[in-house]
């Protein structure tokens, strides 16, 4: 029993009380409960001091930097209140169809990682066809490269098709992409002390949540730039995130092994825990649901890749923020870009409408979507993206 009518937040839908996942609305600082946003700041009385101090903020900088100890005791919290019978003095709830998200948290830095096996090989297959499709240090290190922080937006946010060079017939054009494409991935929000040379066995104190990511990605402006130092113009113009971050906490029964590696590791890469996670994602087009890539196929965990970012001395630090890479699989339904589903546009998709999609137009709309298994049978949702495609300026 709760005092929160909404038939959305029970344990076996995405967002009831085993979730709990953190936004800022036009409110300030809120959770979800189904349905519904909770904003906090109203019933900041009903949390002690240091909690009531980050509840109230602006946005979730604060809470990001206080740390797990924090994070646990906040969570712990909530979830007495929203289950209550009775509800806190001055609570009131938002139907998300009247909020306005922003994106919660400032970003500081932003790694992509490359973190799909699959996803690798089928890349090199199409952009490298007489070369080897996995590059010799894929399997020793987790690949990344550093993004643009200032262009990662909120899932609604509309996504403009970016111009640049693509490859002519006697040189370079200049103009609009004319193969826009999207990247399924997993995001991590990062939080707790600045520190450096973070072991994989201590990444879990320092990821906050987890969050839903559309890499958005020019495919012919990056076959054109991407050698030899990798995407640059092809992937800054816009990143898009969940409006909502899940806490970490609330994925502690999706936890399952990673794919073991084909060789020994350098000791730093070594986990002496799993943490891969059964998330199990779903990207519609227009409407229409054209793949359902699985998580837990990624060889790569977060554990690994924060312990990589971080033992040659660089620090991590509260808003840090990292994505998986494109998350697929070994059949074509697990396929989370378009370049991949589509074959580089060899073999268009068809929408139930009827219309047939290699790479995007504009007006297309992308959401993805995840859910993972929660305790006692529940289901926990990670908050989906959604973008929609605009003409270039």
């Amino acid at each position: 029993m709760s005092w929160i009518e909404d038939e959305s937040f029970t344990g076996d839908q995405p967002f009831g009380p085993q979730t709990l996942p953190y936004g800022v609305i036009n409110e300030g600082v809120a959770v979800r409960v189904g349905d519904h946003a909770l904003p906090l700041r109203p019933i900041a009385a009903s949390f002690s001091d240091r909690l009531a101090e980050l509840v109230t903020a602006n946005s979730l900088d604060p809470l990001l930097a206080a740390g797990r100890p924090r994070w646990s005791e906040l969570r712990a919290r909530l979830t007495e209140l929203v289950t209550a019978t009775a509800a806190p003095r001055n609570a009131g709830l938002v139907p998300l169809r009247d909020t306005t998200n922003r994106l919660p948290f400032t970003v500081a830095d932003y790694v992509d990682f490359y973190s799909s096996r699959h996803h690798a090989e089928n890349v090199g297959k199409i952009f490298r066809p007489d070369g080897a499709p996995l590059l010799p240090n894929w399997t020793h290190l987790p690949v990344g490269y550093h993004g643009r922080a200032g262009t990662v937006v909120v899932s609604g946010t509309e996504v403009v098709r970016p111009k640049g060079q693509r490859k002519g017939g006697d040189g370079p054009v200049f103009g609009p992409s004319t193969r826009l494409d999207i990247e399924a991935e997993v995001g991590f929000v990062c939080g707790g002390p600045v520190t450096s040379q973070i072991p994989t066995s201590a990444a879990a104190e320092h990821v906050f949540g987890v969050v839903l990511v559309n890499d958005w990605s020019a495919r012919d402006l990056q076959a054109w730039e991407y050698q030899p130092l990798g995407p640059f113009l092809s992937k800054s113009f816009a990143t898009s995130v969940s409006a909502w971050i899940t806490p970490l906490e609330a994925l502690a029964v999706a936890r399952i092994p990673s794919p073991a590696p084909e060789h020994a590791l350098s000791p730093y890469l070594v986990q002496d825990q799993s943490w891969g996670l059964d998330l199990s994602m779903r990207v519609s087009w227009n409407g229409t649901v054209v793949a359902t890539p699985w998580f837990g196929h990624m060889s790569w965990t977060f554990a690994q890749q924060v312990a990589h970012m971080t033992v040659n001395g660089a620090t991590l630090r509260p808003g840090d923020f990292f994505a998986s890479g494109t998350v697929s699989g070994p059949e074509k339904r697990h396929r989370g870009s378009f370049l991949e589903l589509t074959w580089s546009g060899r073999e268009p998709v068809v929408l139930d409408d009827g219309a047939e999609r290699s790479f995007l137009e504009d007006g297309d709309m992308v959401v993805i979507t995840a859910t993972a298994p929660g305790e006692y049978g529940s289901v926990v949702g990670v908050g989906e993206v959604r973008g929609t495609v605009v003409a270039a300026d």
